[in-house]
C-alpha cells in the first residue's frame, strides 16, 4: 500500500475527476513552517510519499484558499526542504506563509502500481458487512496508529464506527463497487454483540 497525505479537502462534487467517491480535489503535501534566511527560503515539513515532485517549476496551492505559488527552489534540509517561490522574495514575505498547509490538485498526483491505492481513495468508500450485505456506513476519515490504520465509519444514524484496517476485520477494498467489505467482530459496532 502507497499512501499520500491523510489531510485532504473536497472542492465540491469531482472537479478533479476522481473516479473515487469522495476523493478530495486538493491533497496536503506539506506545512510551512518559519523563514530561513533572507532570500525568501522557508522550512516545509513534508508529508507526501513524493517530495522529489516539490522541485523548480511546479505548481502548489497554499493556505486555505488555495492561493496558487510555483516553486522557485527546493532543497533538503534535515527531515525537511527548504522552498521559496515565485514572486516571494523576501523573509518579510515569505513569513506571511508561515504555518499554511502546502496543497497539490488530486489529478496531478503520480500514478501508482496495478493494486496500490492512495489513502485518500478510501474517504467517501461504503462499507458493507460480509455476512449479511448491511450497510455500515461510509469512510470518512482514517487515523494512524502504531500498529494500524483505523478507519472512522459515519453510518446514517447513531455515534461513528471504528474498524481497524486488519486482515481479521478488512476483507476486501473494491474500489470499482465504490465499498469496502468487512468482518464485524463483536464490540465494533455499538449497540451490537
Amino acid at each position: 500500500m502507497s499512501r499520500n497525505s491523510l489531510r485532504t479537502h473536497s472542492m465540491g462534487n469531482h472537479a478533479s475527476g476522481s473516479p473515487f467517491p469522495g476523493e478530495p480535489e486538493f491533497l496536503a503535501v506539506g506545512k510551512l513552517r518559519r523563514p530561513h534566511g533572507l532570500t525568501g527560503e522557508i522550512v516545509m515539513s513534508v508529508w507526501t510519499d513524493f517530495p522529489e515532485r516539490l522541485t523548480s517549476g511546479a505548481k502548489v496551492f497554499v493556505g486555505k484558499d488555495f492561493r496558487p505559488l510555483v516553486i522557485r527552489s527546493s532543497r533538503q534540509f534535515n527531515q525537511d526542504l527548504l522552498v521559496a517561490f515565485e514572486n516571494v522574495e523576501t523573509r518579510e514575505d515569505v513569513g506571511l506563509l508561515r504555518n499554511y498547509e502546502v496543497f497539490v490538485r488530486t489529478v496531478d498526483i503520480p500514478p501508482l502500481e496495478e493494486g496500490a491505492y492512495y489513502l485518500h481513495q478510501l474517504l467517501g468508500l461504503r462499507v458493507v458487512a460480509d455476512k449479511d450485505d448491511r450497510h455500515i456506513g461510509v469512510i470518512r476519515e482514517i487515523l494512524e496508529t502504531g500498529a494500524n490504520l483505523v478507519f472512522v465509519v459515519e453510518p446514517e444514524t447513531g455515534k461513528d464506527v471504528l474498524l481497524p484496517d486488519i486482515d481479521s476485520v478488512v476483507l476486501r477494498k473494491d474500489f470499482d463497487k465504490g465499498e469496502i467489505r468487512v468482518h464485524l467482530i463483536p464490540g465494533l459496532v455499538p449497540d451490537e454483540k
